[in-house]
C-alpha cells in the first residue's frame, strides 16, 4: 500500500433505483465518483461496481461510510421476518390498538394500520413494573421459556420484548433476552428499552416490533458486506448512517437495526446544512429525488430540524417509531415512478416505482409501464445519448411507444400532453412533500433556499420553487452523488433520551444535571467506540416541553448556560418561543413542565475541504456549450435550447432561461425567466421567475 493511497474515505449510498460511490482522498483531497444501478438481488455486487468506476478499492481505504434503504423498503413492502412480541400481562392489543385515530374522518372505507406482527404472535408474559420503576410482579421467566420453546419450533425468525414502564427500570427485558438469547444464540431478539426510554407504550412496542421485523434481514445484509469486506482487504472501521445524520459502528447497527430507517437521506441533509454553512445560509430545504421517492428535510437558523419519531407509511396508516431522527417526509415520486391511466380519465404517478429492475421504458432493461424519466426523455429535458455521461444509451422510440398506449391514448392526450401531464402531477406531489417539513412546523417554504440534488432533483428543482413560490434555487456539485458526499461531512453521534415527568417550578437543577451527565458520559464512551480520530466531542442537551394539561411536548434546545444561572424563565422563554414557531401562538403565563430530557453526543471529525473554482468571465467559455435540443416548456412549447457541460463552467458564470446544464449523473433544466449563476465552488445558484 503506498504512502499516498492509505487515506481514503469511501461512501457508498445505496438507493432503490442507484447506488452512489464517493471516494476522498484525504492525503491529495481528491474526490472520485461512481453510479451503476442497484442489484436488489445481492446489493453487495451494485456497491463493488460503484466502488470500481470511482476508481477506488476497499483494500486502500481507511473508513467506509454507508447509507442503505434496505431498513425502510423491508417495511414499506412487508418483506420481513416472521417474528413474535412479548410482553407484558394485559398489553397484547396495545400494538393494534393504537391511539385509536381516525385522520379520514369521512372516509368510509378508510383502513387503520396493519401491525408487523400478528395477534397470534403476541403473547403475555406474568411481570408488572410500575412508572416509579417497583417490581409488582416478578418476571416468570419458565413461561418465557415455554412460550420462546414453542415459537421457535414453529419456526419464528426473531422476538420482540416489550414490558410496561421498562424505559424507567429495564430489569425484567434484560432477564427475558437474555433467556431467549441463552437458549438460542442465533436468533435476533430485541428489547424495546434498548431502543426508546420514552413513555408511550404503543410506540414503543411499534418501534420494537419494526426493529425485529427488519433485523434478520439487515443483519444478514451487513454480514454479507463484512464478508465482501474482508475479501476485499479492507481493514479499515466500516460506519453506518443512522436516521439523525451521525455515524455508528457495525456491531451496533445489527442489533439497532431500526436506527438506519433514513440513513441515505438523513446523509443528503447533512450535506446540505455543510454546504448552507459555507454559503452563509441559515435556511434551507434539502430536496432528495432520486429514482424511487423524493425526499425533504430543513435547515433553519442554521440547525438540521430534528424530531422524535416518525411515522412510516405515512399520517394515515403509518406505523410510528419512536426515536430521535432527521424530520424528512418523503413521497413516492422519483425518476422511476410509474405512471397510469385511472378511472374517469384521471392519470396517476407513483408511488410504485420501476426501480432498477426493469427500471423505466427508456432503459432498455424490460421495462412496459411509463415512468418520469421517460416523460423527461419526451419532453426533451434527458439526452438520449448523454445520459450517465454516455454510457447508458436511452431508448426514446421506447418510451414514446409506452407513453402513447399506457397513458395518451386511454386519455385522449397527445404524445406532449401525457408527457407534461405526468410532471405537472409529479411537481404537485413533491411539492406537498416540501410543505410537509415547512408549513406544519409554521414555516413559510418561500422564505427558505431550495437546495436540490439526486440524479432527479436539479431537473424538477425549478418547478418545484415555483410551485412554493421559493426565489432561489441552489443546485450543488455533483448532485446525483451528494447523499454519498454527505456521508462524507457526517459525524459520529449517539442520541439519549430520558423520561422525567416534572413541572419546570418544580425541577431540580441539580437531579437533571446528573442525568444529562449520565447521558454525555454514555455517549462519549459510544463515540469513543468506533476507534476514529476525532477533532472535538460536542455535547448538546433539549428537553420535551409542554405547557400543563397539554398532552404532545415540544423539543426546546436548552444551551448549558442556563443550567449554570438555573434559569427557569430562559427555558420557559424558549419553550415560548418554540411553540409559538410551531403553533402560531405560545402562552407566556401559563405553566410549563418537562416531559422527557434529551442529550447528543457528536464525535467531530474532520471534514473534506470544499474546492474553490477557477473564476471566468460572466459569459460561459465556448468548450462549454454543448450545442442546443428541442426542449418542451409549459408557457413556449417545443423551442431551441441551449445545453452547456457544466464541467467546462467556471465562477461567475452567468446563464438565462430556458436551458439546460448537464452532467455525468444530473441535468438542471433553467426555465423561461431564470438565471443561473456558478458561484465560486462551483455551486448552481438560480433566481427563479417566480410570481
Amino acid at each position: 500500500m503506498d504512502a499516498q493511497s492509505d487515506r481514503i474515505r469511501l461512501s457508498a449510498d445505496v438507493g432503490g433505483t442507484f447506488t452512489d460511490i464517493a471516494a476522498f482522498n484525504e492525503r491529495t483531497g481528491e474526490f472520485r465518483l461512481g453510479k451503476t444501478l442497484t442489484t436488489p438481488q445481492r446489493l453487495v455486487d451494485g456497491i463493488a461496481t460503484g466502488v470500481s468506476k470511482a476508481a477506488a478499492t476497499f483494500a486502500t481505504a481507511r473508513l467506509f461510510l454507508h447509507g442503505t434503504t434496505i431498513a425502510i423498503n423491508t417495511i414499506l413492502e412487508r418483506t420481513g421476518a416472521r417474528c413474535a412480541l412479548l410482553t407484558t400481562q394485559g398489553f397484547r392489543d396495545i400494538y393494534e390498538i393504537g391511539r385509536v385515530n381516525r385522520p379520514e374522518s369521512y372516509n368510509l372505507f378508510f383502513q387503520k394500520h396493519q401491525p408487523l406482527i400478528e395477534r397470534a404472535l403476541r403473547f403475555e408474559i406474568r411481570e408488572r413494573i410500575d412508572a416509579q420503576g417497583n417490581v409488582l410482579v416478578k418476571l416468570d421467566q419458565d413461561q418465557v421459556r415455554t412460550i420462546v420453546d414453542d415459537l421457535v419450533r414453529s419456526g419464528i425468525d426473531a422476538i420482540a420484548i416489550l414490558f410496561l414502564h421498562s424505559y424507567r427500570n429495564p430489569a425484567h427485558e434484560l432477564a427475558a433476552k437474555r433467556i431467549v438469547q441463552d437458549a438460542y444464540p442465533g436468533l435476533f431478539v430485541s428489547a424495546s428499552h434498548e431502543l426508546s426510554q420514552e413513555y408511550r407504550e404503543f410506540e414503543r412496542s411499534s418501534t420494537v416490533a419494526a426493529n425485529a421485523y427488519v433485523g434478520p434481514r439487515v443483519r444478514n445484509y451487513l454480514s454479507v458486506m463484512n464478508t465482501h469486506l474482508g475479501e476485499a482487504n479492507f481493514d479499515g472501521t466500516f460506519l453506518i448512517v443512522q436516521s439523525t445524520g451521525g455515524l455508528f459502528d457495525v456491531d451496533e447497527a445489527r442489533d439497532s437495526c431500526i436506527r438506519m430507517l433514513e440513513s441515505g437521506p438523513a446523509a443528503g441533509v447533512i450535506g446540505t446544512k455543510i454546504l448552507c454553512d459555507s454559503m452563509g445560509f441559515g435556511n434551507a430545504i434539502a430536496f432528495d429525488m432520486g429514482g424511487t421517492t423524493a425526499k425533504a428535510g430543513v435547515i433553519h437558523n442554521g440547525h438540521v430540524l430534528m424530531t422524535g419519531g416518525a411515522l412510516v407509511g405515512g399520517y394515515a396508516t403509518g406505523l410510528p417509531v419512536q426515536m430521535p431522527m432527521i424530520d424528512i417526509q418523503e413521497v413516492g415520486t422519483g425518476g422511476g415512478s410509474i405512471a397510469r391511466a385511472g378511472l374517469a380519465g384521471a392519470m396517476r404517478v407513483g408511488p410504485e416505482s420501476a426501480g432498477a429492475v426493469p427500471g423505466p421504458v427508456c432503459y432498455g432493461l424490460g421495462g412496459v409501464e411509463p415512468t418520469i424519466t421517460d416523460a423527461n426523455l419526451i419532453l426533451g429535458r434527458l439526452a438520449a445519448d448523454r445520459f450517465l455521461g454516455g454510457e447508458m444509451r436511452l431508448d426514446l422510440e421506447g418510451a414514446k411507444t409506452a407513453l402513447v398506449e399506457k397513458i395518451a391514448k386511454p386519455l385522449a392526450l397527445t404524445l406532449t400532453q401525457a408527457a407534461e401531464g405526468i410532471l405537472r402531477i409529479a411537481t404537485t406531489k413533491m411539492s406537498h412533500v416540501v410543505r410537509w417539513v415547512t408549513t406544519e412546523r409554521g414555516l413559510d417554504a418561500a422564505d427558505f433556499a431550495l437546495v436540490a440534488y439526486g440524479g432527479a432533483g436539479p431537473l424538477h428543482a425549478a418547478m418545484v420553487a415555483r410551485e412554493l413560490r421559493i426565489g432561489k434555487v441552489i443546485i450543488p456539485r455533483a448532485p446525483g452523488h451528494f447523499s454519498a458526499y454527505g456521508m462524507l461531512m457526517a459525524d459520529l453521534r449517539r442520541d439519549f433520551v430520558h423520561t422525567w415527568f416534572t413541572p419546570l417550578n418544580k425541577a431540580s437543577f441539580e437531579e437533571m444535571e446528573a442525568i444529562y451527565l449520565d447521558m454525555a458520559q454514555r455517549g462519549r464512551s459510544g463515540v469513543s467506540h468506533a476507534h476514529v480520530e476525532l477533532q472535538d466531542v460536542v455535547v448538546t442537551r433539549g428537553a420535551d416541553m409542554r405547557y400543563v394539561g397539554q398532552e404532545h411536548a415540544v423539543t426546546v434546545e436548552l444551551p448549558t448556560e442556563l443550567f449554570a444561572a438555573q434559569d427557569r424563565d430562559g427555558i420557559k422563554r424558549r419553550l415560548d418561543a418554540v411553540h409559538e414557531t410551531r403553533y402560531g401562538y405560545s402562552s407566556p403565563g401559563e405553566a410549563a413542565e418537562i416531559v422527557s430530557l434529551r442529550c447528543a453526543v457528536i464525535g467531530v471529525m474532520r471534514k473534506p475541504p470544499q474546492e474553490a473554482m477557477t473564476a471566468g468571465a460572466a459569459a460561459p467559455p465556448p468548450q462549454a456549450f454543448a450545442g442546443d435540443r428541442l426542449v418542451y416548456f409549459a408557457d413556449l412549447g417545443f423551442v431551441d435550447t441551449p445545453t452547456y457541460d457544466r464541467a467546462q463552467l467556471t465562477a461567475r458564470n452567468r446563464i438565462s432561461g430556458p436551458a439546460l446544464i448537464e452532467e455525468y449523473a444530473s441535468t438542471t433544466v433553467l426555465h423561461p425567466g431564470d438565471t443561473l449563476e456558478v458561484d465560486g465552488f462551483g455551486n448552481l445558484i438560480i433566481e427563479t421567475g417566480r410570481s
